[in-house]
């Protein structure tokens, strides 16, 4: 493509490990739910608490995971992750072969597999900090979300066919497969990496669990956006089953058309990270942030008008390709701003700790808005969620700040 800027062979194997376990996770997205509903003849109850309990239970489990990963190659750490998952993965359909798989075995996998992804994503942000210049941190985190976005749009229908043709246990194997072929390609990038140097005490303290957030919370910048994105996030995901019992059961759509109105507006974060870049070259980082992170808590709340019929799948693909738009901009502006924003010492700390929370803020809204559905109707629970993300752009930052390195350059000159 002309005019595409080289990041060199080492990102090169990095981004190609990202696509691979991408496109196995959206492959394998929703195989654990049909595997407790149709293998195991779960509840609605207890296909809830797995898709809850894992990620929050996966949060507790990775705060240590934190200050682990700071003090460790990140490569080392992002290889030990992807086997870690590969394993944890692969012994669902071997336990489904031998008769043994239970409810209980797919909640400790669910759990195993969160707290990896957190523990992965940490290192892998520290080590892209440190692989990639300042200057081009934004066009690979814009590819990572294009290569997010796209693997959203093809893995779930081609999942969906693997599933209708070879059973759930095809897509978690796929899934499996794909962390080990990220491994392997991670393997690849070669080089060597410089073993962090520990600074103050020797052995991990309780203070190291809190150095992330301590970071987040006293930051004038990072503060707000770490508040906005935990809340907007939480109040999304905490819609979604909502909203699929409320197509899927009362207004009657087709398991094909709820998956067209999902997989389709994904088209949209394809295209907002492909303008990231050309947005912030004209109008600036902060602006773009702002202006992305408004418009995107503005969708939502459409979704409580939706109505049977073509009528409602117009509509709903409307407002997910406007929202899934504003994210594919907002994410990308995000991450690069954060990791700018964050010393190279503290990066995996930081970013542990902004998933863990999210990860809790996401279980908790969940049950709270499938509460809030049994009392009240899932149209008024995700109307409700609609209503209160209008207000989050209050959380997001009005001014500008200069990266900490830059403020430190400047005062050295001064």
């Amino acid at each position: 493509m002309t005019g595409r800027r080289a990041l060199g062979r080492r990102f090169g194997w990095l981004w190609a490990a990202y696509a691979v376990s991408s496109y196995g996770t959206w492959l394998g997205f929703g195989a654990f739910s049909l595997i407790a509903i149709r293998v195991l003849h779960s509840g609605p109850t207890q296909v809830a608490a797995l898709s809850a309990a894992g990620r929050a239970v996966g949060a507790v489990v990775a705060v240590p995971l934190g200050p682990w990963v700071e003090f460790r190659r990140k490569r080392s750490v992002m290889v030990a992750m992807d086997l870690t998952r590969f394993a944890a993965l692969m012994s669902v359909p071997a336990a489904f072969a031998l008769g043994w798989l239970s409810f209980a075995q797919l909640l400790v996998v669910s759990v195993v597999v969160a707290a990896a992804n957190i523990a992965f994503n940490a290192a892998s942000g520290a080590y892209l900090k440190a692989l990639v210049p300042p200057e081009d941190l934004l066009v690979a985190n814009g590819r990572f979300e294009s290569t997010a976005w796209t693997s959203s749009v093809v893995g779930p229908p081609l999942g969906g066919a693997a599933i209708g043709l070879l059973g759930p246990m095809t897509t978690v194997l796929a899934d499996a497969v794909s962390y080990l072929l990220s491994a392997l390609g991670i393997r690849a990038i070669g080089g060597t990496e410089p073993r962090p140097a520990r600074t103050g005490a020797p052995r991990l303290r309780a203070g190291d669990l809190l150095e992330g957030w301590r970071h987040i919370l006293t930051h004038p910048a990072l503060r707000p956006l770490f508040f906005n994105t935990i809340v907007v996030n939480g109040l999304i995901m905490a819609s979604e089953p909502l909203l699929a019992v409320l197509l899927l059961g009362r207004l009657g759509f087709a398991p094909w058309q709820y998956g067209l109105v999902f997989a389709a507006p994904c088209v949209g974060g394809l295209v907002g990270s492909r303008l990231a870049r050309r947005l912030v070259a004209r109008f600036g980082q902060h602006k773009v942030m702002l202006t992305a992170g408004v418009l995107r808590a503005c969708w939502p709340v459409g979704l409580a008008f939706v109505r049977p019929g073509v009528p409602g799948i117009v509509l709903i693909i409307a407002v997910q390709l406007g929202l899934v738009t504003c994210c594919g901009v907002f994410s990308p502006v995000l991450a690069t701003y954060r990791l700018d924003h964050t010393d190279p010492d503290r990066v995996a700390r930081t970013l542990s700790a902004w998933s863990v929370s999210s990860s809790a803020t996401i279980a908790a809204l969940t049950a709270v808005w499938g509460l809030l559905a049994a009392i009240t109707s899932p149209r008024t629970a995700i109307a409700v969620a609609g209503v209160l993300l209008l207000t989050t752009p209050l959380l997001l930052p009005r001014r500008e700040n200069a990266p900490q390195n830059t403020r430190e350059q400047a005062a050295s000159l001064t």
